[in-house]
């Protein structure tokens, strides 16, 4: 028996996105293999953080093995989530590793740690490095698809406008 609650090996498809209108938007990471789709809730930096740790994690692999590099640049046809989006649970921590004898990244997920420990969630993926670049790429696209950023004070601009605290009081700031 796996010590895993979700185990998929060799994943057909993996993917991190969101469904909504920016500032509402619900965030999932999302795996198949086979008919079996396994969908996971998480906040927006939790997919910022994993989109980055990916990267960071499959350059460092190309630094110290070349023949291990990936590209940015690969044909990557649908990473949209897919129906119906029925979460198992929320990410409370995330974690990635590298299987070096199979050749694949390990992406580990655990329930919020609110829970009662019997109810404690896990979700184990494993992917190519392509499968997981691709997710990179794509996550941090969907993550910089959302509000703007206040350049004052890093709170994101809603469309009716913002009201920053930098400002001191002197009016909101619009999105132009």
């Amino acid at each position: 028996m796996s010590e895993f609650t979700y185990d998929l090996e060799s994943v057909q498809r993996i993917t991190a996105s969101a469904v909504g209108q920016p500032g509402q938007r619900i965030f999932y990471v999302q795996a198949r293999r086979g008919n079996r789709v396994i969908s996971l809730l998480a906040e927006k930096e939790q997919v910022a953080a994993l989109a980055e740790a990916i990267g960071r994690l499959l350059d460092k692999l190309g630094e110290d093995n070349p023949r291990l590099a990936t590209s940015d640049d690969m044909f990557v046809t649908d990473m949209s989530l897919e129906e119906p989006l029925e979460p198992e649970f929320r990410i409370g921590q995330m974690g990635l590793g590298y299987d070096a004898d199979r050749d694949m990244v390990i992406l580990l997920a655990q329930s919020l740690p609110d829970e009662p420990e019997e109810d404690q969630r896990t979700a184990r993926f494993s992917a190519t490095r392509m499968q997981m670049r691709a997710l990179s790429v794509h996550a941090a696209h969907v993550v910089a698809a959302g509000r703007p950023i206040c350049g004052n004070c890093g709170r994101p601009i809603d469309p009716s406008g913002h009201f920053c605290p930098q400002r001191n009081g002197h009016g909101p700031i619009t999105q132009s």
